[in-house]
């Protein structure tokens, strides 16, 4: 019996706390999403829960919050330019996953792997195979609020933007386009989501340093695919690229980690 009701409540938690901050969301006069992509967050939240408890439930809060936040920063100049998030940067079902498609499956290996469905972590190729996966979960968070700072303030306070690929000026808002601005506040949102994942318990301060590298490679890399890419293929959309961006970013920091703990051995 107590087996059953640890295994059915962090359910109920989860349903239970993001059912009123579903409501709270939908009354509130400055939407952050939209309905679907209220709904579709209430998923994301109630998998992150079960999975990774409060601690990853505090990591992706903290990233849709600020994430939010920076989206409106010079919002008024950045919609008489042009080049606003669209719906006054209200989040819909693609943003919702375009952003946290990686993190979610990160959370769900971790759970799967504390289910029991699948052996213990020692029997693995990879060491501490749940720690990786953890490590992932944040990097590709500090990844994703990495890249929306680093857009946001470029476009709202960059005084020189040029393409990552020639290093040409060209304007604000361009695809692949990098000011020095944008890059140090997306290196400093990427510091401050790693510590919130070193906060919790998910990471240790050398996954921090990973989670912050990986950012700034998997930020970088998009860039250029933005300046290269993603004008060829109508399907590379801006949500197509973030996954993108968050899986380098995980991927990163995990090679990393892995790189790091074979040389120390």
């Amino acid at each position: 019996m107590s087996s059953l009701i640890d295994s059915v409540n962090p359910w109920l938690v989860a349903v239970g706390l993001n059912t009123i901050i579903l409501g709270l969301a939908w009354i509130a006069p400055k939407k952050l999403l939209t309905p679907a992509g209220l709904f579709h967050a209430w998923f994301l939240a109630i998998l992150i829960w079960v999975t990774l408890g409060w601690q990853g439930y505090a990591v992706v809060m903290f990233y849709f919050l600020v994430g939010s936040g920076v989206t409106r920063i010079g919002m008024a100049q950045k919609e008489a330019e042009g080049i606003a998030e669209k719906r006054s940067g209200a989040r819909g079902p693609e943003n919702v996953w375009g952003s946290a498609l990686t993190g979610a499956l990160c959370a769900l290996g971790v759970g799967i792997i504390n289910s029991g469905f699948i052996v213990p972590s020692s029997q693995f190729l990879v060491p501490n195979f749940q720690s990786l996966l953890l490590l992932g979960y944040v990097a590709s968070f500090s990844t994703k609020l990495a890249d929306t700072t680093a857009s946001e303030v470029g476009k709202a306070y960059g005084k020189s933007t040029f393409l990552i690929t020639t290093l040409q000026p060209v304007p604000r808002g361009t695809e692949g386009a990098v000011s020095l601005e944008g890059t140090l506040a997306g290196i400093v949102a990427s510091v401050a989501i790693a510590f919130v994942g070193w906060g919790v318990g998910l990471i240790d301060l050398l996954g921090v340093a990973w989670c912050v590298l990986a950012a700034f490679i998997a930020t970088n890399l998009e860039s250029v695919i933005g300046a290269t890419l993603q004008s060829k293929y109508t399907w590379l959309t801006n949500e197509v690229v973030n996954i993108f961006n968050t899986l380098i970013g995980a991927i990163a920091a995990v090679l990393l980690a892995w790189t790091w703990i074979s040389i120390i051995k």
